[in-house]
């Protein structure tokens, strides 16, 4: 595979342009980055040091990958944006590197679509197939699990988790964890039950779709207190594994999970 640099884009000797790369218009690629073969850079993008990006990767034009944290602790140590492969990053897409305070990375896995005007933020832990819409925002310390999606104009607050198969509706502002395998949705995010369209088009069983409802339930609308709830779900179903992640997430969780729409006075909140 020919690799394919325009003549008015700058490229430092010190990156590693990978076979079959293609560069556009007045792109500048820095010094200690790494492209993987096959990747497609657009016009007008900037790539900055320390950044790495697998194989298959397109950049669409205007977009700015491992820039500078926006992190005021920041004072210009060597921290990385790391990169999967076959991952789409649409127009003016800003994805930022980590801090020295921090994990010291960035990380996007694969097969990730970041849409237009998305912002990944500082230390941000990426899962693979995963779906940014257009305008999303992620605070610094994010994680998103494999395959969640983030519907377009939301936001996630600083060190909070979306699991795998979360999915987060239009304009929501998440403050706290979404579990694996949920819906999240309102100007103040709330979980809105389970994520079955993605459960379905994920290839879930049958049994492993039953017992997550049943454990939802159980969790978030049987009005029990917490420990207790997660106790019950543990000895009834926690020898169906995706409900055992499920168990997993909720008690690694730090920020706190999201409450349910349907509970009124507060109830099932405790932590």
């Amino acid at each position: 595979m020919a690799t394919n640099i325009h003549s008015s884009a700058v490229v430092h000797p010190g990156a590693e342009i990978g076979e079959g790369v293609t560069i556009g218009p007045f792109s500048v690629i820095q010094d200690k980055t790494v492209i993987g073969e096959g990747t497609t850079i657009g016009a007008y993008c900037q790539v900055h040091a320390h950044t790495t990006m697998g194989r298959g990767n397109h950049i669409h034009s205007y977009a700015y990958v491992g820039g500078d944290p926006q992190d005021i602790k920041y004072r210009g140590g060597t921290t990385r944006l790391t990169m999967g492969d076959n991952n789409i990053v649409r127009e003016f897409v800003t994805l930022h590197r980590g801090t020295e305070t921090g994990r010291g990375e960035t990380i996007i896995g694969s097969g990730c679509m970041i849409m237009a005007y998305a912002h990944v933020a500082h230390d941000c832990h990426i899962g693979d197939n995963v779906i940014m819409a257009n305008g999303v925002m992620l605070a610094g310390h994010v994680d998103l699990g494999h395959h969640a999606v983030i519907s377009g104009m939301s936001g996630v607050h600083q060190f909070a988790r979306v699991g795998e198969f979360g999915f987060v509706g239009g304009m929501s502002g998440v403050s706290q964890d979404v579990p694996p395998f949920v819906l999240a949705a309102g100007v103040r995010a709330q979980l809105r039950g389970l994520n079955l369209i993605g459960l379905r088009r994920g290839g879930f069983s049958a049994e492993a779709i039953s017992g997550l409802k049943k454990a939802y339930k159980l969790i978030w609308r049987a009005g029990k207190e917490r420990q207790e709830a997660l106790a019950e779900v543990q000895e009834t179903l926690g020898a169906i594994p995706e409900v055992a992640r499920l168990l997993e997430f909720i008690r690694s969780s730090e920020r706190g999970m999201l409450c349910d729409s349907g509970l009124r006075n507060g109830q099932n909140r405790g932590e």
